[in-house]
């Protein structure tokens, strides 16, 4: 497993930990559920499309208090969640670059 490879593995594991953090909350999954326009009897298929877990970053990240919470309750810096997020799908411009 490459350094890159890594990474984007340990960026899915703050996205799994985010979605999981999003699910236990009736809220904020409804509030999910609702902007992502997802069944919530889809999610786990949904889950291993490519940009869903981009996108569970995406969530947390718009609302700052929910971007704090998370990373309170799950002990990482608010700044590795949006780290991880440029480790996903569309996360920056280099993201599915050939070489």
């Amino acid at each position: 497993m490459t350094s890159e490879q890594a990474t984007r593995d340990d960026a899915e594991a703050v996205a799994i930990a985010a979605l999981g953090f999003v699910a236990s909350d009736p809220e904020l999954m409804s509030r999910f559920l609702a902007i992502s326009g997802i069944d919530p009897s889809m999610i786990r298929k949904a889950a291993g499309e490519p940009g869903f877990l981009a996108g569970v970053l995406d969530f947390v990240l718009a609302h700052e208090p929910t971007l704090l919470r998370f990373a309170d309750e799950s002990g990482r810096n608010p700044a590795s969640v949006l780290a991880a997020r440029r480790k996903l799908p569309n996360g920056d411009d280099r993201y599915e670059v050939s070489t």
